[in-house]
């Protein structure tokens, strides 16, 4: 499969790696940006083309698939074009930044015959999925609760490196939209569909910007579940991401993409579950991680140094790996 990156930025050069990790499956066969530069650069690494406009992408039959990695009021936009072009579209979280986007996005696909995804790479963490099958497999019981939170920091200069970041037209919102987009897909993910939403939101650690560096919210969702989301790029240091699901036999813990805590009482030892709980002393996360070959369980989160992007290396089991800007 030949592919076209729109936009050479940081996460343009991750799905170019991306594309290099699948061997003979694929081939990056051209870069675009608006910056000739730019495009040059990266298309150089990988042996690519480069040009400054998506047309050249759309135009071309030898090319099968098209990675948008614009900012994200773009993303509606290039896809529906990829897609009426014939092309397989990967686009890079978000989908784009409102709804009537996306719905722009999903009709462009049912009528090309072609498909496109939009970058949810987390599902495919190891703890992820051992998580979504406990929930699958009825082991936590009846889900009660879950709290998705994400307690990160972003500087002032990070939001003025970019006249598109912190805006409502180009960045359709701030740290839930941005940053905490990827914990909120899991977290619905594992509980299904919402059905109500209370929120709040502000700005309250950065300067030149539209959009929420704080949010939190509570959730109720169709099968009864409540849960909690809080999001912010203004905690100095910056934490970690984390995922708590509870149901009425089981909780589990995802820290920073990793397992921290697993307890299903189908697999307890011993008789009825004690009346206050067993607490950490339950932990099987160890013992799952083993049994699938993941190592040792994520260690309790504290503060620590952040590189300004996230970008991390492709893994075999996806297409690509995202930013977080």
């Amino acid at each position: 499969m030949r592919f076209a990156i729109i936009g050479a930025g940081v996460i343009g050069g991750t799905h170019a790696a991306a594309v290099r990790s699948l061997g003979e499956r694929a081939e990056l066969a051209l870069v675009v940006d608006r910056l000739p530069d730019r495009a040059r650069k990266l298309a150089a690494e990988h042996g690519a083309e480069h040009a400054d406009s998506a047309e050249a992408a759309f135009a071309r039959e030898d090319i099968d698939a098209v990675a948008v990695c614009t900012p994200s009021g773009h993303h509606a936009d290039l896809a529906v074009a990829a897609l009426d072009a014939g092309k397989h579209v990967v686009v890079e979280k978000p989908l784009d930044v409102s709804l009537k986007a996306a719905f722009r996005v999903a009709e462009a696909e049912r009528r090309s015959g072609r498909t496109v995804t939009v970058i949810s790479q987390h599902r495919f963490d190891l703890a992820s999925r051992l998580v979504r099958r406990a929930v699958e497999d009825g082991r936590f019981g009846r889900l009660t609760s879950a709290v998705a939170s994400l307690a990160w920091w972003r500087s002032q200069g990070y939001y003025d490196s970019g006249d598109w970041r912190g805006s409502w037209a180009l960045d359709g919102g701030g740290a839930l939209m941005n940053q905490g987009v990827h914990t909120i897909d899991l977290l619905v993910w594992m509980l299904g569909d919402p059905v109500e939403v209370y929120a709040q939101t502000g700005c309250l650690a950065h300067e030149r910007i539209e959009v929420e560096d704080t949010a939190v919210a509570t959730v109720r969702f169709a099968g009864g579940a409540l849960a909690v989301i809080h999001g912010t790029t203004a905690a100095y240091p910056g934490l970690t991401a984390r995922l708590q699901i509870h149901g009425d036999r089981g909780s589990a813990v995802i820290d920073d993409d990793r397992l921290a805590y697993f307890h299903s009482a189908d697999d307890a030892a011993g008789g009825e579950s004690p009346a206050y709980g067993a607490g950490e002393s339950a932990n099987q996360a160890a013992d799952l991680l083993a049994a699938h070959g993941g190592g040792a369980p994520a260690a309790p989160a504290g503060p620590r140094p952040r590189p300004a992007s996230r970008a991390r290396a492709p893994t075999p089991t996806s297409t690509a790996t995202s930013r977080t800007p």
